[in-house]
C-alpha cells in the first residue's frame, strides 16, 4: 500500500507541473518516513555528504570558463581558424561549423554554450553565403549537441559522480565516439551541398586566423593534455582552464572587462544554483536507494523478464531516446544513471561503455520534442519558428542514430583508448 500511494503521489506532483528539485526532495522524505528511520533530518545529511566532494567544484569551473571564452572573443577565433581550414570543402562553412563545435565542446564542456558561441558566428555566415536557412540551422543546432559527449563534458562528470565511475576514463572513452559523430555529421553535410561549389583556399586569411588565434587554438591542447598525461585532475584541469581564459581574454585578446566578467559570473552563478540542488537531491535519494538495494531490485526485476544482452540494450536505448524527449540530460543522468547501470553490468555491458551508449541517446534528447533543450534555447537564440527547428535537425537525428548503434554495438569504440 505504500508503494502505491508513493507513485500516486509522484504522479500527483508530476500533474501539478512541479519542478524536479521539489518531487525529489519529496521522493527522499516519503523514504526515509516510510523505509528509513523516520527522520528527516537524515535528508540534509545525506545531501551533504553527496556533494561533499572535490569533483564536483569542477562543474561550475567548467561553467564558468565556457562562459567567459563565450563573452571573449576566442570562439569566434577557433571559429575563424576552422573556417579557413574547411572552405576547399563542399558545403565548407557547414562543415567548419561542425568541426568548430566539436573543438568548442572541449573547452566549454556545455551543449548549450557551444551551439550559442558557434552559431551566432556561423549561422549568419551560413545564411550570407547562400546555404539554405534549414540546413544552416540543423547544422548549428545538431553541432552544438556534441558538447555533452567531446571531453571535457559535465554530463560525463555527473555520469561518474552518480555511478562512481572513473571521469578520466569517461572522458578518454568520448574521444573516438565523438569523432564517429563528427564524421557523420560531416559525411552529411558535404553530401547535402554536394552541388555547391567549393571555394579557394585563401592562405591570406588563413595566416591571419592562425595568428590571431594561435591562443585560443592551445586551449584544448592545455586542457586535455593535461588530464590524459596524469600532470592533473579533472577538477585541477577545470581550475587550470578558467585561469588561461581568464588570462588570454583579461591580458591577451583585451576582450574582456570586470563589467563583463562580473556579468558572465553572475549568470553562471544563476546556472549553478538551479543545477547544484538538483544534484545534491539526486545524490542523496541515491544514497536512500543504496541503502534499500533498489538497484539490486532492479536487477533480480529486470533479469527475470529479459534474458538477451541484445534485448535489453534495445529497450534500454528505446526508453533513454523519449526519456531525453522529455527529460533535460543531467536530470535522465542524476536519476537514471545508477538504476540502470547495475543492470547494465549483470548484461556484460562495462560501466564506461554503457555510460557512453546513455549519453549519445541522451544527446540525441536534446534535438527531440517536446524539451529538447537546443531546440529550447535555438528557439530564442536564432527566432525561428519551431516547427522549421524541428524539420532542421531531423536529417541530423538520423545520422545521430546511426552512430548509436555504431558506438552500442562496437564497444572498442569506447573502450579502446582505456
Amino acid at each position: 500500500m505504500s508503494a502505491i500511494f508513493f507513485l500516486v503521489l509522484i504522479l500527483a506532483l508530476l500533474v501539478l507541473r512541479q519542478p524536479l528539485t521539489v518531487i525529489l526532495i519529496v521522493a527522499i522524505g516519503y523514504l526515509h518516513l516510510v523505509w528509513g528511520h523516520g527522520y528527516l533530518d537524515y535528508i540534509v545529511e545525506d545531501m551533504w555528504t553527496s556533494l561533499n566532494k572535490e569533483l564536483i567544484l569542477s562543474v561550475p569551473l567548467f561553467l564558468l570558463c565556457g562562459a567567459v571564452m563565450t563573452e571573449g572573443t576566442a570562439a569566434r577565433r577557433l571559429v575563424r581558424i576552422v573556417r579557413a581550414l574547411t572552405i576547399t570543402t563542399r558545403g565548407g562553412l557547414g562543415v567548419a561549423a561542425i568541426i568548430s563545435c566539436a573543438v568548442f565542446a572541449a573547452i566549454s564542456g556545455s551543449s548549450i554554450v557551444t551551439m550559442i558561441a558557434v552559431g551566432s558566428v556561423l549561422y549568419p555566415a551560413m545564411k550570407e553565403a547562400g546555404y539554405t536557412n534549414r540546413f544552416a540551422l540543423g547544422t548549428v543546432v545538431s553541432g552544438g549537441t556534441l558538447g555533452i559527449i567531446i571531453p571535457p563534458s559535465i554530463p560525463l562528470i555527473l555520469y561518474g559522480l552518480v555511478t562512481e565511475t572513473s571521469i578520466v576514463d569517461l572522458f578518454l572513452a568520448g574521444i573516438m565516439p565523438g569523432f564517429v559523430l563528427i564524421a557523420l555529421m560531416t559525411a552529411y553535410a558535404i553530401w547535402a551541398n554536394r552541388h555547391k561549389p567549393a571555394e579557394k583556399m585563401d592562405w591570406a586569411e588563413l595566416r591571419v586566423a592562425l595568428r590571431e588565434g594561435v591562443w585560443a587554438a592551445l586551449f584544448p591542447v592545455i586542457l586535455l593534455g593535461g588530464i590524459y598525461s596524469g600532470f592533473y585532475s579533472p577538477t585541477e584541469s577545470a581550475a587550470v582552464a578558467l585561469v588561461y581564459a581568464l588570462v588570454i581574454e583579461f591580458f591577451v585578446h583585451r576582450e574582456m572587462t570586470p563589467a563583463k566578467y562580473f556579468n558572465v559570473v553572475t549568470e553562471t552563478a544563476k546556472l549553478g544554483g538551479a543545477l547544484f540542488p538538483l544534484i545534491a537531491v539526486a545524490l542523496s535519494l541515491n544514497l536512500v536507494l543504496t541503502e534499500h538495494r533498489v538497484p539490486a531490485q532492479m536487477v533480480e526485476l529486470v533479469g527475470a523478464w529479459i534474458d538477451s544482452p541484445l534485448a535489453f540494450i534495445l529497450i534500454v536505448n528505446l526508453l533513454l531516446l523519449v526519456v531525453g524527449a522529455f527529460m533535460t540530460t543531467n536530470e535522465a543522468i542524476l536519476i537514471l544513471g545508477p538504476i540502470l547501470m547495475p543492470v547494465a553490468q549483470v548484461y556484460g555491458f562495462h560501466p564506461v561503455h554503457f555510460g557512453i551508449i546513455m549519453i549519445v541517446n541522451l544527446e540525441i534528447g536534446y534535438l527531440t520534442p517536446p524539451v529538447g533543450m537546443n531546440l529550447m534555447v535555438a528557439l530564442v537564440t536564432f527566432r525561428q519558428k519551431f516547427s522549421e527547428l524541428v524539420m532542421s535537425v531531423l536529417p541530423y537525428i538520423a545520422v545521430m542514430v546511426i552512430g548509436l548503434v555504431l558506438i552500442t554495438v562496437f564497444p572498442w569504440l569506447s573502450l579502446g583508448l582505456l
